[in-house]
């Protein structure tokens, strides 16, 4: 009677390593999986777009009579800018974000220079170029109308013309020729807007 109880106890006495060590990988896989749902952060919610922000420039000729608006609206990829402007000599238009947010009549020198935070030579065309207030010319029809929609994604935001000094938007009597520093040659201002909210 004692020898079959005696081999079961050394059977067993065998046997429970092994059944420990198959039932460890399990218990670690277990701990495993618990540690790793502890470490998982909850998912956050998908955030909402932040409505896009739009500034606006109401232009005035040197006699202080209205010319009409321009909008600047920032996306996620630049800043489109649209305007609808009258009351403008027939023919080709330089148009400039200026660097300063004062339009003082009756040649908006209080301007300043056009908008270059990054400090680049005038033009499209230029190798060293271009300001980041630097625009497509706008050729306004025999009725003194024009409308327009430019697109600048070269580094230009709307939180940037918000500046301490501010910005404006100029009209010049010629065309920019795209190359000349530090105007494109455009001649004098005949409109001029401040940027505001």
């Amino acid at each position: 009677m004692k020898s079959p109880t005696l081999l079961a106890v050394a059977t067993l006495a065998f046997a429970a390593p092994s059944l420990a060590q198959k039932a460890t990988p399990g218990a670690v896989r277990e701990k495993t999986v618990d540690a790793a749902k502890k470490d998982e952060k909850p998912a956050t919610p998908p955030q909402e777009a932040k409505p896009s922000e739009t500034l606006k420039a109401s232009l005035k000729d040197a006699k202080g009579q209205p010319v009409g608006d321009v909008t600047l609206e920032q996306t996620p990829h630049g800043v489109l800018i649209k305007g609808s402007l009258s009351n403008l000599p027939a023919g080709t238009h330089a148009i400039h974000i200026h660097e300063t947010g004062k339009c003082e009549a009756p040649e908006f020198k209080t301007a300043g220079g056009h908008f270059n935070p990054s400090k680049k030579t005038h033009g499209m065309l230029s190798p060293g170029g271009k300001h980041e207030g630097d625009l497509p010319n706008l050729v306004a029809g025999q009725d003194g109308k024009v409308q327009f929609e430019f697109f600048a994604n070269d580094g230009l935001t709307t939180q940037s013309l918000l500046d301490a000094d501010g910005s404006a938007v100029v009209v010049h009597a010629k065309a920019d020729d795209y190359k000349t520093d530090p105007a494109g040659d455009a001649g004098g201002r005949i409109a001029c807007g401040i940027v505001s909210k």
